[in-house]
């Protein structure tokens, strides 16, 4: 499952990571490059752990937790720190699949990257390229959203961001790692909920078909999840 979430956060939320971002020191994107990766990857970010990306990072964690979409898409049991990365002068990132266990910075938990994030830092109009590519069932997907939306998209992808011609792609990325490990029993689980989300304003909380929907929800994910 692809899937778009607008305004993670508002436009002036966006100005003010802009003006910390602009003025950040960005460090080689090789730094943190694995052996293949090392080959495809063109990039700069912030170097990890850094006053920056920390509290800039946990401003993106709080929205998160209150965002009822991502909650509902993702059921997140664990989230990587969030990254920052920057794509200019010809910045690209080759076709790649991200890792699939990491280690969460700071201390000794492991997280199964389940579903890959990004969020969008730039307006589309501020550069020329920069398209992330999601190669999935019906073929490749490109998405280049607006500054302060976000894509989730299976960690299992192969994905790449094409070369930025003009001006500068500045993203924050991270990886979830989902209470439900399958995507496709995730997806059932998300189009149930969002079905039930669009009911429940015109339906009474007592009705019985509501409460069945529901309880259907909680028994699949009680099925399906692992804690």
């Amino acid at each position: 499952m692809l899937i778009a979430i607008d305004q993670v956060l508002s436009l002036d939320e966006v100005r003010q990571f802009r003006q910390v971002l602009d003025a950040a020191e960005w460090e080689d994107g090789l730094n943190t490059a694995g052996t293949l990766a090392r080959a495809v990857k063109r990039n700069q970010q912030l170097p990890d752990g850094c006053d920056t990306a920390v509290q800039l990072g946990q401003h993106i964690l709080r929205r998160l937790a209150a965002h009822p979409l991502f909650i509902s898409a993702a059921l997140p049991s664990k989230i990587y720190p969030p990254k920052f990365n920057r794509y200019t002068g010809g910045g690209t990132y080759g076709a790649h699949v991200d890792s699939a266990v990491m280690q969460i910075p700071g201390t000794q938990l492991t997280l199964r990257s389940d579903l890959s994030a990004t969020l969008f830092l730039a307006e589309p109009d501020e550069y020329d390229g920069g398209e992330l590519e999601i190669e999935g069932p019906f073929g490749v997907q490109t998405v280049k959203l607006a500054a302060g939306d976000m894509v989730l998209y299976p960690s299992s992808s192969l994905h790449r961001v094409t070369p930025v011609t003009r001006g500068a792609r500045i993203a924050s990325f991270f990886w979830i790692e989902s209470l439900v490990t399958d995507d496709g029993e995730r997806t059932l689980l998300f189009d149930l909920d969002q079905a039930i989300q669009e009911l429940t304003p015109s339906t009474d909380a007592d009705d019985p078909r509501l409460l069945k929907l529901s309880g259907i929800y909680h028994n699949l994910l009680r099925r399906w999840a692992r804690t």
